[in-house]
Order: C-alpha cells, then sequence, then structure tokens
C-alpha cells in the first residue's frame, strides 16, 4: 500500500512539476517576448528620433538660362517708317518654348526680347508665372502689325493677359520699353531668323 501511495504521490509530483514546468516556460516566453516588444519600441523611438532630425533646407542653384540670339527684329513707327528699336531676340516657336518662355531668368538686356510665333492666329493669352521681372508685351497680328500692349507685367504674377483681338506672334521686352519708344498700336515690326 505505501509503494501505491508513494507511486500515486510521486506522480502527483510528477504531473504538478510539469505543469509548473509549462507555467514557467509561458511565464518565461512572456517575458521574452515582453522585452522583446520593449527592445523593439526603443529602436523605433531611436530611428523616430534620428529620421525626425532637422537638416538645413538643401538649396538647389540651377545655371543661370543665358539668352541665345536667334534672330534680329527691328520696330517702325507706323506713320514714318522710321526705326524705333532694333533688338537681338530668342525666338519661341515650339510647344515647349512658348510655354516656358522667359520663366526662371533674372533679368534681360534692353536690347534683347523674345518672339513667340504661333502657328495659328488667334486670342493668346500669357501670364507671368515663375518669370522674375518686369515685362511688357506686345501682342503682333499676322501682318506683323501692333495689335495691342500690356505693359509693366508684374514679376510671378499669375493673372492672364490677353491679346484682346487675335494674334500670331508676341514680343517680349524689358519693362518700360514700350514707354520709352512711345510704341502705338499701328506700329510694325520685321524680324530674321539666323
Amino acid at each position: 500500500m505505501l509503494k501505491v501511495e508513494n507511486l500515486k504521490s510521486n506522480s502527483c509530483f510528477l504531473i504538478a512539476s510539469n505543469e509548473r514546468t509549462k507555467e514557467r516556460e509561458e511565464c518565461i516566453t512572456i517575458a521574452v517576448l515582453s522585452n522583446f516588444g520593449r527592445v523593439l519600441i526603443y529602436l523605433l523611438l531611436v530611428l523616430l528620433f534620428f529620421s525626425c532630425k532637422s537638416e538645413p533646407k538643401k538649396v538647389i542653384k540651377t545655371e543661370p538660362i543665358a539668352f541665345n540670339k536667334e534672330g534680329e527684329l527691328t520696330v517702325f513707327k507706323s506713320k514714318t517708317d522710321s526705326i524705333i528699336a532694333n533688338l537681338n531676340i530668342e525666338i519661341a516657336d515650339s510647344e515647349y518654348e512658348t510655354q516656358t518662355g522667359l520663366m526662371y531668368r533674372q533679368s534681360m538686356e534692353h536690347t534683347q526680347g523674345m518672339l513667340f510665333i504661333f502657328s495659328d492666329v488667334a486670342m493668346h493669352s500669357f501670364y507671368m508665372k515663375n518669370t522674375e521681372f518686369p515685362l511688357d508685351l506686345i501682342f503682333i497680328k499676322e501682318d506683323m502689325s501692333i495689335a495691342s500692349f500690356h505693359e509693366n507685367a508684374q514679376p510671378l504674377d499669375e493673372s492672364s493677359l490677353t491679346s484682346q483681338v487675335p494674334v500670331q506672334y508676341v514680343l517680349e521686352v524689358n519693362s518700360g520699353l514700350v514707354s520709352t519708344w512711345g510704341l502705338q498700336v499701328g506700329d510694325s515690326v520685321a524680324y530674321k531668323k539666323l
């Protein structure tokens, strides 16, 4: 009888011991996972801290866009046919060139201008988005006579500047030249490509 009771108590001890071992293993697993979780959280916090480190903004310096003489343009007084001005011009006749024009440039000499040549005679509108200096815009008809102009278009202004009548050409020059030249509707221009 004693042997059976010892055996029973030993097996109960073994069963109890196995249950405690499982509980211990579960506790150890939970502790390990808990510690791993803490380490992971600390690691994420450290990464977050260093990724949020404030760095000075990088300034991207672009090369200035140089004037590229592609033609010459003469402005004539309508009544006397006398020459008002001679300009070296860049010509904008592709879709990309007519869309960008004088954008991203800081200045232009008074003897320079940009002539926009459109394939159609239509109402054309311009704005000064990304254009960094003031301009006078001269709208020119198909027969090369001046139809209208806008003086002193302000840098970076996105207001629409329309030709008011159908035109095929637009000449952009430095602000103030329309006034200096005494330009009038009906005066004319002639240009040649180089």
